[in-house]
């Protein structure tokens, strides 16, 4: 019996599974269907059969040839849209749970297959406890009389800020978290204070700390202090904190002189270490770097990420308070060779470190913890610690901030701007800082002085989930956002190239942003091909390639954080990169799989590339589908008009693809021996080129397609449609 059946009337007899019942969409735990239809389909499947198989399609036709219909989890997502189980699947692939591979009878046919982790995690669910819990969401920043009227009492010196800046600036409250988005002016807000600290509340200066990550951070901050004439606020860096209380109480933790390791100790520490095992750089980067891993770089550039890797996991244990263990064994298979050469090399650097009295920045942290609880003595105590970043901090860090904090603890943070999970950084921390302060104030900074009203209404837009304040915009400014479609990537490095040539603008106030350093080297070629001056900036290359005035930056999303320009690209939209699939890091992506969410940090990762736009963003692509972290809200801000869809460059061809209907249709027709019109009208085809349909489901809704053409022709169609 087929899938299609009719009454005695001749009319469409709508199957059992087609009638319409109550399905409740469990967004917790909906993923797991994904995992049983890959199970329980009886050979390899690719995306497009287990999307139609999970939404019910009757018309696909391997569905009907091989009784897929008969399956348990046929259809258990079919009330979801193709990009919703698009990104289900891009989900559970990205935390390592599917795995798409090519068959070997078919290299170009790509199809998915559960992964250890994946059957691991049918069996005990983990996902929904990586998800984002926050008791801050709905904590409003509330602004009372006597609020203003201390306001007004601090006249001039506070009438540059809005209410909530104000408030952060001149609390009394022991404990504050300050929620800073994007563009709301947090290290303006984190210096105020200390002025209001020190000029209206007379702390002393050497009561007081600031502690942030980086020493540009640091750099910024002292800067600021010193227009107020506080240069002699004390502001550090975790690292730089530590290494100066280790270097005062050396004898009493390590009994000898300790040196923190320098890049050049790291190349001895490897040599030495690869020569314990009988291996040279060359050869050992080839076993840890697949082919893909290594294509476009050079040997200075692997070795440069091979190295910093090791150390990567030595790091990682340590922050964990764990010794080092053998990772390999929980690897893939493919992966085994690679991780047991790490781990081996880890053990012997671990030696080397020790025999040679030298220690690196995490050690210097977990050092400091160990004085501090050996020795509480020794425990320098501020009044008031300030910290900045909070959404980046680890638990290593939060433990040393517990130290040395007296009794009144600031910290400013974006838990919006939170993309360091990759490197044990834990959001948990600033979510949920009011649990673990009851009696603290939380502090919205909601208002966005650098972006206008339509990117600060698209940013919004796009990490809606996570249920914090919206950011409120400015000034409206003129509408100029797009999102533009290539054929090729070169086609799309090509418009940014041309974009740029054009523009009147200062092109020190122009980005390019890219999810991948391989994109970043690729138009960095045909930006030197066109004369255009521009700065590197990534994780992995840090170089002026022309260095004269009027730079473009090309950076990496990462690289960028913090920073912001008039005009804003973001190449490479499409799910190959937001999310990003491909790791240049096997080891570490496989040791840290279950601390986080990566496909969360990844959409976080695009709202830090969107929010550092003033006016203008750019969006591109290149491939049928953008990123589905572009979502219908923002669809819609952006406007139909504003978009350069994915159907852009084939609605050109049009007249073309009308010629290549009509000359199919005319072959069809000889072939049944029917006039022409019998197989498709020209109002149809007229619809189908409008509409350009994607999937089968998608030619229902043309003028002039029934069940049976469909049937007949329906493939035939979308190949036409390319």
């Amino acid at each position: 019996m087929g899938l299609l059946e009719f009454n005695e009337d001749g009319t469409l007899k709508i199957p059992e599974f087609m009638k319409k019942e109550k399905v409740e969409e469990n967004p917790e735990l909906d993923y797991l269907y994904v995992l049983r239809a890959i199970t329980e389909i009886p050979f390899p499947v690719g995306k497009k059969l287990l999307i139609s198989f999970l939404q019910r399609d009757i018309f696909n036709k391997s569905i009907m040839k091989n009784k897929l219909d008969k399956l348990k989890n046929f259809g258990k997502l079919r009330y979801y849209t193709e990009d919703k189980i698009d990104a289900l699947i891009e989900r559970l692939a990205l935390n390592g749970m599917i795995e798409l591979k090519k068959l070997e009878e078919d290299s170009f046919f790509k199809v998915y297959f559960i992964t250890k982790k994946g059957k691991d995690e049918l069996d005990n669910p983990s996902m929904p406890k990586k998800k984002i819990s926050t008791t801050i969401s709905d904590t409003k920043t509330e602004i009372t009389s006597q609020d203003l009227e201390l306001f007004r009492e601090f006249g001039s010196f506070l009438e540059k800020y809005n209410d909530p800046q104000k408030k952060a600036i001149i609390s009394n409250a022991e404990k504050i978290l300050c929620i800073a988005g994007a563009g709301s002016g947090k290290t303006t807000v984190l210096t105020k204070r200390i002025e209001f600290l020190v000029k209206y509340r007379s702390v002393p200066a050497e009561k007081i700390l600031a502690i942030t990550f980086t020493r540009k951070a640091r750099q910024e901050m002292q800067s600021r202090l010193a227009s107020l004439n506080l240069s002699e606020i004390k502001v550090e860096t975790f690292n730089s904190f530590c290494e100066k209380i280790l270097r005062d109480n050396s004898s009493l933790i390590y009994g000898r002189e300790m040196n923190v390791m320098a890049w050049g100790d790291k190349m001895q520490a490897i040599k030495y270490s690869l020569d314990k095992l009988n291996l040279d750089i060359v050869k050992a980067v080839n076993i840890y770097f697949s082919d893909n891993q290594r294509h476009n770089k050079t040997d200075e550039e692997l070795i440069f990420s091979f190295i910093n890797d090791c150390f990567f996991i030595l790091d990682y244990y340590k922050s964990k308070n764990e010794k080092l263990e053998d990772f390999s064994l929980m690897s893939e298979a493919k992966d085994k060779e690679g991780a047991k050469m790490i781990y081996n090399l880890c053990k012997e650097i671990e030696e080397y470190m020790k025999q040679n009295s030298l220690r690196d920045y995490t050690d210097q942290l977990i050092d400091t913890l160990k004085l501090f609880k050996e020795h509480p003595d020794k425990i320098l105590k501020f009044d008031h610690v300030l910290v900045d970043e909070y959404q980046d901090v680890n638990s290593s860090q939060v433990e040393l901030i517990e130290f040395i904090s007296e009794k009144n603890l600031f910290c400013v943070g974006d838990p919006r701007q939170s993309i360091y999970g990759w490197r044990g950084s834990d959001i948990s921390y600033i979510l949920n800082f009011n649990q673990k302060y009851p009696e603290c104030n939380v502090i919205n900074l909601t208002k966005n002085y650098r972006s206008n009203k339509h990117i600060v209404d698209l940013i919004n837009a796009s990490i809606k989930e996570m249920n914090l304040p919206d950011l409120e915009h400015n000034f409206e400014g003129d509408k100029k956002i797009s999102i533009c479609n290539f054929d090729s990537e070169e086609q799309e490095y090509q418009f940014v190239v041309n974009k740029i040539k054009e523009t009147q603008e200062d092109r020190n106030e122009i980005f390019v942003l890219s999810r991948t350093n391989r994109q970043l080297k690729e138009l960095s070629k045909l930006m030197k091909m066109e004369n255009i001056n521009h700065i590197i900036r990534s994780d992995e290359i840090r170089s002026t390639v022309i260095a004269k005035n009027g730079d473009v930056t090309l950076a990496t999303v990462h690289a960028i954080k913090g920073l912001e320009a008039n005009t804003v690209f973001i190449i490479g939209c499409n799910n190959l990169n937001f999310p990003c699939r491909v790791s240049d890091h096997p080891v570490i992506e496989m040791v840290k799989t279950n601390e986080y969410d990566k496909e969360e940090e990844e959409r976080r990762l695009f709202y830090v590339a969107m929010s550092r736009a003033r006016e203008k963003l750019f969006m591109s692509y290149s491939g049928k589908k953008c990123t589905y972290f572009i979502n219908e809200d923002m669809k819609r801000i952006i406007q139909k008009k504003d978009i350069e869809s994915i159907f852009e460059t084939k609605k050109e061809k049009s007249p073309d693809l009308m010629q290549r209907f009509r000359q199919w249709r005319l072959n069809k027709a000889r072939e049944e021996s029917v006039p022409a019109y019998c197989i498709l009208t020209d109002k149809t085809i007229q619809e189908i080129i409008s509409k350009m349909p994607q999937e089968r489901r998608d030619l229902e809704s043309i003028y002039g397609l029934g069940y049976t053409k469909i049937m007949n022709y329906g493939d035939e169609i979308l190949d036409l449609l390319g």
